[in-house]
């Protein structure tokens, strides 16, 4: 299935039925008064975040979501019967943003959470409420509210803990391949994943996490160069960013160095808090050279880089070294998920019974 993670529909909530004009009519009771009841509210357009779903690509075949109109208030006091809600599922994980304004309406994260995106309009009041001591016969209602209507841009971005980053054919694939059961296609030119794969790394008996390779980025992504600008927001939900680098590039006028460095200002313009996160450097590809040679290229770009951070160089296509970054990133999600526990218990204490 292709993978679709864009998407814009428009959604209307049901206007409020009418408030009704009528006035007691039985035997014998001559001046009944008013009993005209209320419309009935309109339906509202929910988003529900279901995560049986993967894509929005059912929204490229239906646009426009309508919901139900309340029903008109009628005599004897009867109220009308308000609309249906519109229930619209959509992958855990989208992004929801108004069109018109560009402000970002919700976020839904868990599955089963539902978001108001369009509500139904009010009913309107029938004349049983305007009736006063000088006014014992009100000829006087009110219309249904309209319903909000909107035009929404829908953004999936995946849920992944880890986000591989790189150039095209720097191994990303290769590399997701080698440690969770995805199988995404491989080949030796740029730009052969051509949407976002998710793999679950499972280092242990209940202890896993999610892997997710985006397509290559290029210099310029964040202005739409490329592949890379289409997926750029899946890498903003990761926790970890695990940055490949092809330390033995065909080419010879290819420098890792600034490879890495062409990411790191693309992110920076898409997104200056993604370089806040961690990220590490795996320096792949290392079957193509010798250990000498490893071991020196290893050192020059470490060291033309400034890199403090853990780095780690690995094989991808013989899965050599893939095992312990698998490991070091369960630690690391391991110590996050302790340090969590161990906050929240010193905020209950703080805060006391």
């Amino acid at each position: 299935m292709k993978f679709v993670d864009e998407a814009e529909i428009a959604v209307h909530a049901g206007n409020g039925g009418n408030g009704c004009i009528s006035f007691r009519r039985e035997k014998y009771i001559p001046l009944g008064g008013p009993d005209g009841g209320d419309g009935g509210n309109g339906g509202s357009v929910w988003l529900v975040a279901d995560e049986n779903l993967n894509t929005l690509i059912d929204f490229r075949h239906q646009r426009v979501y309508r919901a139900q109109r309340g029903q008109n208030g009628m005599g004897r006091d009867m109220y009308g019967k308000a609309g249906e809600d519109v229930l619209i599922r959509v992958p855990v994980g989208t992004t929801v943003c108004n069109v018109a304004t560009d402000e970002i309406i919700g976020d839904l994260t868990e599955h089963g959470q539902r978001l108001l995106v369009a509500k139904g309009g009010d009913g309107g009041r029938g004349n049983i409420h305007f009736k006063t001591a000088v006014n014992r016969a009100p000829r006087k209602a009110t219309p249904g509210w309209p319903g909000e209507q909107r035009e929404l841009r829908l953004e999936l971005k995946l849920l992944a803990d880890v986000g591989l980053l790189g150039f095209p054919n720097a191994g990303k694939s290769t590399f997701i391949r080698a440690v969770s059961a995805a199988t995404p296609k491989v080949a030796d030119y740029p730009f052969t994943t051509l949407y976002p794969n998710l793999g679950v790394v499972s280092v242990e008996a209940f202890k896993s996490f999610v892997i997710a390779d985006i397509p290559g980025l290029i210099e310029g992504a964040a202005d739409g160069a490329g592949l890379g600008a289409l997926f750029l927001r899946h890498v903003q939900r990761t926790r970890l960013l695990l940055h490949l680098v092809d330390m033995a590039p065909m080419d010879e006028g290819v420098d890792p160095v600034e490879q890495v460095r062409a990411i790191e200002h693309e992110l920076r313009k898409y997104d200056p808090a993604m370089l806040e996160k961690p990220r590490w450097l795996v320096l792949n590809k290392a079957d193509l050279l010798d250990a000498e040679e490893t071991a020196a290229r290893v050192a020059d770009i470490v060291q033309r880089l400034g890199w403090t951070a853990p780095h780690f160089v690995v094989s991808a296509i013989s899965r050599e070294g893939t095992r312990p970054i698998m490991l070091k990133v369960q630690h690391f999600f391991d110590e996050l998920k302790q340090a969590s526990i161990e906050a929240a218990e010193a905020a209950a204490w703080t805060q006391g019974p």
